[in-house]
């Protein structure tokens, strides 16, 4: 969408960068900050409310905060989402469906990193989000909408930054065969190295 005034602002524009990512610029009178906006397509489409719902149901600090739907004759489907926000642990995002083709939907290359302090929380979250969805190596896994999450507990970044190379190479090492990240195992495989 071209950067000019809409009925929804001021000035909006709608861009791709060079390297693919997608863009949305609201000069709406307030101060920068930066949203993830997430756009569910295809085989997602219709499900925005559900997700924003059920991710929330999951983090403190979270909660589905406007839902805007389409009405009868809009360009998107009656009912669906036509714009939408809501917070996860604190962070704002804003959602929407689009029953348009589009030669996107969701994929790894953009994840949501989640920082956990106990293997209990890694272990909840990753059950939670990974029921329906597909499980990864190293902490990642897609949910039951196409997303990507990396569960990944704090101490991982401790004991990858080891003074010792040794130590945080076995930590790696042992990363790299785990699906679901446990705490104690890289604990180990960092104390088996002096």
């Amino acid at each position: 969408m071209d950067l000019q005034k809409y009925p929804f602002s001021e000035k909006f524009g709608w861009v791709s960068d060079r390297f693919g990512l997608s863009w949305q610029l609201n000069l709406a009178g307030q101060p920068t900050k930066v949203t993830p906006f997430l756009m569910f397509v295809g085989t997602q489409h219709g499900r925005t409310e559900e997700a924003m719902k059920y991710w929330s149901s999951l983090f403190t600090g979270s909660g589905v905060e406007h839902v805007e739907r389409y009405g009868a004759g809009e360009q998107g489907a009656g009912g669906t989402v036509k714009h939408a926000r809501f917070r996860l642990a604190g962070q704002a995002f804003m959602a929407m469906d689009s029953n348009r083709e589009h030669s996107f939907s969701f994929n790894p290359a953009v994840s949501f990193y989640v920082d956990c302090k106990t293997q209990e929380e890694v272990d909840e979250l990753w059950g939670k989000l990974s029921q329906g969805g597909k499980m990864g190596q190293c902490g990642w896994l897609e949910d039951k909408y196409g997303v990507s999450w990396q569960i990944v507990p704090t101490v991982l970044g401790e004991l990858l930054g080891d003074k010792n190379p040794l130590r945080s190479q076995s930590v790696m090492q042992a990363l790299l065969k785990m699906k679901k990240l446990d705490i104690k195992g890289l604990q180990r495989a960092a104390d088996e190295v002096s």
